[in-house]
């Protein structure tokens, strides 16, 4: 169904605003889970800059996603393997490139 795909505005919650679930007082925690060495876990960061997301791995490793504005969500901005993008939920969005993957909060179009 083309209408679920359409991405607005791609707003990754991790990059634009503070993260949730941190108690009054304390550093939001703006991680996301990711599946970057093994299983899920919640322990990659998300930076934002234009239309590319650098997401980064507890191991130093890093993942570029190119935000795109053609209603298919994101790309991978560098490297041979594709992205693959499934919307897991209402807010967030599974992306998958090669082993790794990333769930990113994100607002749909609509919805």
């Amino acid at each position: 169904m083309r209408e679920a795909w359409v991405l607005a505005a791609l707003l990754v919650a991790g990059c634009d605003r503070a993260g949730s679930g941190s108690p009054a007082g304390e550093a939001p925690d703006e991680r996301i889970e990711c599946r970057a060495s093994g299983g899920w876990a919640r322990d990659c960061t998300v930076e934002r800059e234009g239309d590319t997301l650098t997401i980064r791995h507890a191991d130093g490793g890093f993942r570029r996603l190119r935000i795109l504005t053609d209603g298919r969500g994101l790309e991978a901005a560098d490297g041979a393997e594709g992205a693959k993008v499934t919307i897991i939920d209402g807010q967030r969005i599974e992306v998958t490139v090669g082993a790794e993957g990333y769930r990113l909060p994100v607002r749909i179009a609509g919805r």
